[in-house]
């Protein structure tokens, strides 16, 4: 509602002033006392001026100005009196007078503050004896139609939604960052804040302000709800002042309904405001609120932006710091350390901060500091942070130490049973700080409880535990330090048992509510991916880890060594070759980083099967052999076990070891009993060793397979499916079993809030069905022929290559497709590129000889 020479805009109307228009176009002749209010800047002004036009467009003369209390007034002349709100109360009774007898036509603007009681009387007789306009911000769409009125900003979609945010729809103040916009050069698109120009336009506007009122809006552009009773210290007035001084700014069209900024009026607050009268302004706001006990975290931030970070009291720096571990513990850890620099005692607070942040370097740099030289008390934290800095580089018995000596029993028995030294005794010990059983001690302790469970008791006892202890620290687990998190070691436990639904829901959890903070970030994400690969979403496991490891911060050794098992086992279900052998190296060195225990045996099963695949897993069997020997510490429990043996069997195989798979098929029937998941490896581990001493009965097979889907381990179940279906001599039964494979590895065995269905192309699994020691079908000729067409060769020169004509070439092609019935080419080129890759290693192999019947 708001007209500019300088933008040549059109004037924006909501219904109200439309009609109003429709009404004195339809009748100028007509007596009509019209008021206009509203807050300063919403076009009051604009819309008189445009009322006042239409009456002289019809012929009528209009006065501009309010008349003395003794002038005479012809009805004839339309009387146009703006600003109503600035008129003492004689003239403001002459207006009543007019209006209320109806003879004369009157065009009256004001704001709706300062409400004299002059004032209060003369809109009472508009709103009886005339008509009354309430002018209000623009509308989204009303600010879409203004900027339509300036073709040279280009389309006005996005930049309207701009210019709306920033202004919160204040016509003047749209009308300013309009113009700033049109005076300046900039790159097409969408600007990220307003022009200098734009906020430059607020300035005599600030400067006319009562000194009050400035300090008033200081105090608003700290950013922090300021009710009557905080402002009323803040600015030395009782509360009836402070409202008054409220209400002049918003009716100033300075202060929103919501008492705030609109982000253009704060920027201008802040940039156009003497620096000392700012910084002075908030940290008197600061003090306040530290005696209050109310957050400071907002304040502290904006006297940061302001480059005055160090006017900020020591005990704020600290208040705030505290307020920002859990949402942002870099931010924190700066904090932090300005108030140690000031004097407070902070550094132990700085290194938990360090730590939540990622940075377990400074985090440990300054713990063991504190340790050679702090308090007792600041000596216990100090330690707790080492122990957990220690625990993600694995260091773990190292961190067990630290952790009982300070005092977190939970925590260091955790530790423990991960190395497979467990604590001898019952229960675990009661807090020795004789402290309060609070949410964190809660979660440790079921933490505790749920690993041991996981050991000697139930996979769903453990589980329950687990899930437990992660729900108790949904609400504030941003801010625990943790060794690891229960969400991780519910989900790691969930994967153990082939509960996959429940461990990316557990995850999916932690990572919305941040439990842990960025320390526990990577870990979670990493898990997520590693679902993803075992149910054969490789492109969508890839995600993930690209998104993980495209953060600056270099991993820890526990997250490194399960980010190159991830890396390794999507190549390999790829049957990327390439990708195995570059990624081999630094998996063995992330495995010489982070010593063996009970929580890396799942990335240490999936590098035993790489290796093999390489023929290089005696570069890895002293990692196997201590695995062994913590599982054997522990009693060999079953749920742990059983992925090793599991990944030991398919080892085994790649590297033609029939008695140690022999071994691994006997461990899993051992535990067979035990969970979901050990049932069906063991069951699939069965037919996998038959089938590879010949053995194939489809519907056993097949069986097994569908087990091993339904459990989510669907790439598996493809494999399966497709390792019978190439050696069986059986044409009807390869048919049904390459069916089965394509229908498994294609079918998702359950949800995934990550890529959606059908983000992989489904080649790789069964393309790697046919890796490992086979009885290929294909002829030498055959074999040179496959290698040229992966090549990208046409017939013709592969014809060229190998002296026969393209036809024969043709020949041959279809024939390795109809022997390994193959539904397209692109499945043909998948199995082709195994075959070739595999041929050195493979050709000529005979079956496994049978087992011994003893």
């Amino acid at each position: 509602m708001i007209m500019s020479a300088a933008t040549d805009a059109r004037l924006v109307l909501g219904t109200g002033p439309t009609a109003l228009l429709g009404v004195v176009a339809a009748d100028p002749g007509r007596p009509l006392a019209v008021g206009v209010t509203g807050p300063g800047g919403h076009g009051k002004t604009a819309l008189l001026r445009r009322l006042a036009r239409a009456h002289r467009d019809a012929g009528n003369t209009v006065s501009e100005g309010p008349p003395g209390a003794s002038d005479p007034v012809d009805p004839e002349t339309v009387l146009l009196v703006d600003d109503a709100h600035l008129l003492d109360d004689a003239r403001l009774e002459t207006l009543c007078r007019l209006v209320a007898g109806r003879r004369h036509r009157l065009l009256v603007g004001y704001r709706p503050w300062p409400r004299r009681a002059a004032l209060a009387a003369l809109a009472d007789a508009l709103k009886r004896d005339g008509q009354q306009v309430v002018l209000s911000p623009f509308t989204a769409e009303q600010t879409r139609d203004y900027l339509a009125g300036v073709p040279e900003l280009g389309p006005a979609g996005e930049l309207a939604a701009f210019v709306h945010a920033q202004t919160g729809g204040v016509p003047r103040d749209v009308d300013r960052l309009v113009r700033g916009l049109r005076g300046q050069d900039s790159p097409p698109g969408v600007p990220t804040e307003p022009p200098r120009p734009a906020v430059l336009q607020f300035g005599p506007d600030l400067e006319e302000l009562p000194p009050d009122v400035r300090r008033l809006l200081l105090a608003v552009a700290a950013g922090v709800p300021l009710p009557v009773d905080l402002l009323g210290p803040l600015l030395d007035r009782q509360p009836e002042a402070v409202d008054e001084l409220v209400a002049y700014t918003r009716a100033a069209g300075l202060l929103g309904a919501d008492g705030r900024l609109a982000p253009i009026v704060r920027r201008a607050v802040v940039a156009l405001s003497p620096a000392t009268e700012r910084t002075a302004i908030w940290r008197r706001l600061i003090e306040v609120q530290l005696g209050r006990g109310a957050a400071v975290l907002p304040l502290v931030r904006s006297l940061r932006a302001a480059g005055a970070l160090d006017d900020s009291p020591a005990a704020a720096l600290a208040a705030a710091a505290e307020e920002a571990l859990g949402i942002e513990p870099a931010l924190s850890v700066e904090l932090f350390a300005a108030a140690t620099a000031r004097g407070l005692p902070s550094a132990a607070r700085q290194a938990v901060a360090a730590a939540l942040a990622g940075d377990l370097e400074a985090a440990l740099r300054l713990a063991n500091r504190l340790l050679a030289t702090a308090e007792p008390a600041v000596r216990a934290e100090a330690a707790t942070v080492a122990a957990t800095a220690l625990a993600h580089r694995g260091q773990v018995e190292r961190s067990v130490e630290l952790y009982r000596w300070s005092g977190h029993a939970a925590f260091a028995a955790v530790g423990a049973l991960a190395v497979g030294r467990p604590v001898a005794g019952g229960d675990l010990p009661d807090d020795p700080t004789g402290g309060p059983p609070t949410l964190h001690a809660s979660a440790a302790r079921l933490m505790a409880e749920g690993v041991r469970e996981s050991i000697t008791g139930t996979p769903t006892g453990a589980l329950s535990r687990l899930v437990q202890a992660t729900a108790l620290l949904e609400p504030d687990g941003r801010r625990v330090l943790l060794p690891d998190s229960p969400a991780a070691l519910a989900a790691l436990t969930a994967i153990h048992c082939a509960e996959l639904d429940i461990a990316e829901g557990v995850l999916d959890r932690a990572v919305t509510t941040g439990i842990g903070g960025p320390l526990m970030a990577r870990r979670h994400r990493l898990l997520q991916a590693w679902i993803r690969m075992v149910r054969g979403q490789t492109a969508a496991a890839a995600d993930y880890l690209a998104a993980v490891t495209a953060d600056e911060r270099p991993l820890e050794s526990r997250d490194l060594l399960l980010a190159s098992a991830l890396q390794l086992g999507i190549a390999r279900r790829n049957s990327d070759v390439g990708g195995l052998q570059r990624g081999w190296g630094p998996a063995l060195e992330a495995v010489v980083r982070h010593p063996v225990d009970l929580f890396t045996l799942l990335p240490l099963g999936e590098l035993a099967v790489a290796g093999a695949r390489l023929g290089d897993l005696a570069r890895l069997e002293p990692y196997l052999r201590e695995a062994s020997l913590v599982l054997d510490r522990l009693g060999n429990p079953a749920l742990w076990s059983a992925p090793l043996h599991w990944t030991g069997l398919h080892a085994a195989i790649l590297t033609e070891q029939p008695a140690t798979a022999d071994a691994h098929v006997t461990a899993l029937l051992a535990a067979a009993d035990h969970s979901r998941y050990a049932a069906v490896v063991a069951a699939a581990a069965t037919i996998w060793v038959e089938v590879l001493r010949g053995v194939v009965d489809p519907v056993r097979v097949e069986a097994a397979a569908r087990g091993l889907h339904d459990a989510g381990l669907c790439w598996d179940a493809a494999r399966l499916a497709g390792q019978a279906a190439i050696r069986t001599s059986d044409r009807r039964a390869m048919t049904s079993l390459l069916e089965c494979a394509r229908v498994l590895q294609a079918r998702p065995a359950a949800r995934s809030s990550g890529a959606p269905a059908g983000a992989d192309d489904g080649s790789a699994p069964l393309a790697d069905a046919v890796t490992g020691p086979t009885r290929y079908r294909l002829s030498d000729r055959e074999h040179d022929v496959a290698e040229l067409v992966l090549a990208g060769l046409t017939y013709r020169e592969i014809g060229d290559r190998l002296f026969i004509s393209a036809k024969t070439v043709e020949h041959h092609v279809a024939r390795m497709r109809s022997r390994l019935d193959c539904a397209n080419r692109a499945e043909l080129l998948a199995l082709l590129r195994t075959v070739v890759a595999d041929r050195s290693s493979t050709a000529g192999r005979q079956p496994w000889p049978q087992r011994d019947p003893r």
